[in-house]
This record gives structure tokens, C-alpha cells and sequence, in this order.
């Protein structure tokens, strides 16, 4: 097989290994902040709306600020660069995670996490399209879902971690028994539960130094327009006439929202339709360390699919597969709406193998051929993250209004975490319209 054939060509190897780890690393950031929200629920007793602010801070303030300046600096200096600097800001965040613990305060975590994915932000907008340019562009969205194959290995490590380290370590006691603590036995309770978050985040800080050591020593290819031109007008105008780019923006919008929407909540529902915290559990374990097993398998799921949708690849064009994908979630997510119970909850999980191929699929078609401008467009696909924080906290609100509405009149409705999933449904209609109007292009 000649390099040309390679999905991965030889002399990039060593690199391609490095940059997929970091797709890793994020996938684990992320999804550790999802059990976050579980967390910080129990820890200071807040509303599905308040603990959304984390997304709001993470997906928001963090991905959609850095993206676009990380595209400039990207292309004044070097992919390499970029991944450093992103790198650099991730296990900064991790760290600011003890100053944090010293005040107690929940804005200074929203702070620390702001930091935290302003770095994966600089890191997603380099890696996605330095993965693609590291061989032939016909197999560049095949090499970007392998590589993307590898996230959700972090993002199942993440929630082990979670649970393991985070979750295990929350006092069982409710927002109403909180209540009725003293303010010293309720201060001894969180802070031992927000040691326990803090420990785990500088923890990976300190890995994470080390690898930006490795990187840094590293040889890394350099991409043919690495010239150190910026250009920046021409090129924005250039992809605002493309009408296969901003379509691709718009539906990795919906695509990211609803992801980030799912699993933020997957906890929230399995507790609630499968009545874990009215059952007897486990010894030793609380109502959100089983509902995080669903999360696994959830993640597990999506990292298996990504592995057959990339294979599938060689058989069928990216767009009918995402079509596919796209419809089946739709109908998946009704179920979870609808339905509930245990169903619901295996709808749930179900849905994680149809999201599986969105992202790299809908960045691989969104930036083909776009040649010297990819750097660039990249930054938009990736500023579109914002949509975690916006779809998210859409979530937070439909299903406090609901709850709320419950209590008032006396029309039996389905739970509020329930009626919040038919946001994500209309991404995945937004998501389908996309993948059909491309379905036959590429």
C-alpha cells in the first residue's frame, strides 16, 4: 500500500499518535464536567438552570472566546504552536482548581473551568484540522473519525474518574437535610467533597504537564500553508459564500448542543425514571454513582459506533450515513420523551451510538476543500461548541418551568427532565435537514 492509499501515512505516524492523544484528554475534560453538574448539585443543593451556568462557562464562555483568536495565532505561527498554548491553558485551568477550593465559592470553579476549556478550545481548533491535513484530503474526514475515535475513550475515562474519585465521595445527605445542618456541619460536608474535585483536577494537571514536555520536544510535520500569512477578510468572506461551510457551521451547532444537552442530563433522568433515590442501593453507593453506569454505557456505545461508522466509510458517503444517524436519533429521543422508564433510559443510551459520527463527519464535510482557509474555518466549526452552553441551559430551563408547571395544575405531564430531551430532538431535526442536503454531494 503506497503512503498515498494510507489513511495515516508513515512519516506522520509518531505525530498522528501524539495529536489523537490529546482528543483523549478533552474527551475526558468534557466528561467530567458533565458528572460535574450531578456534583455540584448535591454539593451546594442548586437547580438544574444554576448548575447548567458550568456549560454556560465551559461551552459558552470558554470554546466560543478562544476559538477564533486561536485560529489567527494558529496561522501566524504554527498547529504546533497552537497545541501548546492550548495544552498550556488546560492544566493551568486544572490547577486554578485549588485556589478555588480555598474560597468555596462556585464561581471561582466556573472560573477555573472557563480557563480550563479556553485551552481545549485552542486545542480543538488546531487538532481537528491538523489531523486532516497530515494526508490526502479524499481520506481526511476517515482519518479525523478515527482520530475523534479516541475522545470517547477519554470521555468514558472521564466519568470512571468521576465516579470514582468525585462521585463516591458525596455526602448522601439531600438539599433539604443540608438545610437543616449547622453552618459548620454543612461546611465540614463540602469540604471534603470539594477536596476530593480539586485533588482529581490537579492531579491531571500534573500528567498533563509532562505531555506538553513530550510535544514540545517533538518533531512535528509542518502543513503546506504554513507560511505565517493571516489574510483574514478575504478568507471570512471567502467561507461566507460557501454555502457548504455555513450550513456546516449551523448544523454542528444543533449537533454539539444536543450532545452536550444528552449527556449533561443522562444522570438527572436515569435517577429520576428508575426511582434510584426511593430504592435500596448498593452498599456504599449513591443514587448518582449507579445512574453514571447508564452514562458508561452510553459512552461506550458511541465509542464503538465511531469505530464501525469509520469503517462503514469505506462503503457508503459520509452524508447518508449521517442521514441515517441523524433520523434514528430523532426517533430515539422521542422515546426517551414520551416513554420513559427503564425504555427511556436504554433510549437514551441508544442515541450516544447514533451521535457517534457527527462531529468529525459534519467538520470533514463543512471544511473540504477549502485548502488555505481551513485553519480558519476550523475556528468557526469550533466556535460553534457554544451551542453546549446555549442548548444546555434551554435544557435547565424547560425542565425547572416544567417541574414547576407540575406543582401548579393538575394535567399529569411527563417530568420536566423528560420534556427537557425534546430540545436535542430538534437539533437532530436541524441535524438530518444538513446531512440530507449534502447527502449526495460528498
Amino acid at each position: 500500500m503506497s503512503n498515498k492509499d494510507r489513511i495515516i501515512p508513515k512519516n506522520v505516524l509518531l505525530p498522528f499518535v501524539l495529536i489523537t492523544s490529546l482528543f483523549f484528554l478533552w474527551g475526558l475534560a468534557n466528561n467530567m464536567t458533565d458528572t460535574l453538574l450531578a456534583a455540584f448539585k448535591r454539593i451546594m443543593s442548586m437547580t438544574d438552570s444554576r448548575t447548567a451556568l458550568i456549560q454556560i462557562s465551559c461551552y459558552g464562555l470558554g470554546y466560543f472566546i478562544f476559538a477564533l483568536p486561536a485560529a489567527i495565532y494558529i496561522k501566524k505561527y504554527s498547529y504546533k504552536s497552537g497545541i501548546l498554548l492550548g495544552l498550556g491553558l488546560y492544566l493551568i485551568g486544572c490547577f486554578l482548581f485549588f485556589p478555588a477550593k480555598l474560597t468555596g465559592n462556585y464561581f471561582h470553579f466556573l472560573g477555573a473551568l472557563w480557563v480550563l476549556f479556553g485551552g481545549l478550545s485552542i486545542l480543538e481548533t488546531a487538532a481537528n484540522p491538523y489531523i486532516i491535513a497530515m494526508g490526502p484530503e479524499d481520506t481526511g474526514t476517515r482519518r479525523l473519525n478515527l482520530a475523534q475515535s479516541f475522545n470517547p475513550i477519554g470521555s468514558i475515562t472521564g466519568v470512571v474518574v468521576s465516579q470514582v474519585f468525585i462521585l463516591s465521595s458525596l455526602n448522601k445527605a439531600g438539599a433539604d437535610e443540608r438545610a437543616a445542618m449547622s453552618p459548620e456541619q454543612l461546611a465540614t460536608i463540602q469540604g471534603a467533597e470539594l477536596n476530593s474535585v480539586t485533588t482529581t483536577y490537579i492531579t491531571i494537571g500534573a500528567l498533563l504537564l509532562a505531555l506538553w514536555m513530550i510535544i514540545y520536544f517533538a518533531k512535528m510535520p509542518h502543513t503546506k500553508d504554513a507560511d505565517g500569512s493571516i489574510d483574514f477578510g478575504p478568507t471570512v468572506k471567502r467561507l461566507l459564500k460557501n454555502k457548504n461551510y455555513t450550513t456546516g457551521v449551523i448544523a454542528q451547532f444543533f449537533y454539539v448542543g444536543a450532545q452536550i444537552g444528552i449527556w449533561s442530563f443522562t444522570i438527572r433522568y436515569a435517577m429520576q425514571e428508575l426511582s434510584l433515590e426511593e430504592i435500596t442501593l448498593p452498599a456504599g453507593k449513591t443514587a448518582e454513582q449507579v445512574a453514571a453506569n447508564y452514562y458508561i454505557a452510553s459512552l461506550i456505545l458511541f465509542v464503538s459506533c465511531r469505530f464501525v461508522f469509520t469503517f462503514l466509510m469505506k462503503f457508503f458517503k459520509p452524508g447518508h450515513l449521517l442521514t441515517f444517524a441523524s433520523l434514528l436519533a430523532i426517533a430515539l429521543t422521542l422515546v426517551v420523551v414520551f416513554i420513559g422508564g427503564q425504555i427511556g433510559v436504554y433510549a437514551l443510551v441508544g442515541i450516544s451510538g447514533c451521535m457517534s459520527l457527527m462531529f468529525p463527519t459534519i467538520f470533514g464535510l463543512a471544511v473540504k476543500g477549502l485548502g488555505e482557509d481551513t485553519k480558519i474555518a476550523g475556528s468557526g466549526l469550533i466556535m460553534t461548541i457554544v451551542g453546549g452552553a446555549v442548548i444546555t441551559q434551554l435544557q435547565g430551563l424547560v425542565s425547572t418551568s416544567v417541574d414547576k408547571v407540575s406543582h401548579t395544575v393538575s394535567i399529569a405531564l411527563p417530568g420536566g427532565i423528560n420534556m427537557a430531551y425534546l430540545v436535542p430532538s430538534v437539533c437532530f431535526v436541524i441535524i438530518a435537514w444538513y446531512a440530507i442536503k449534502v447527502a449526495n454531494k460528498h
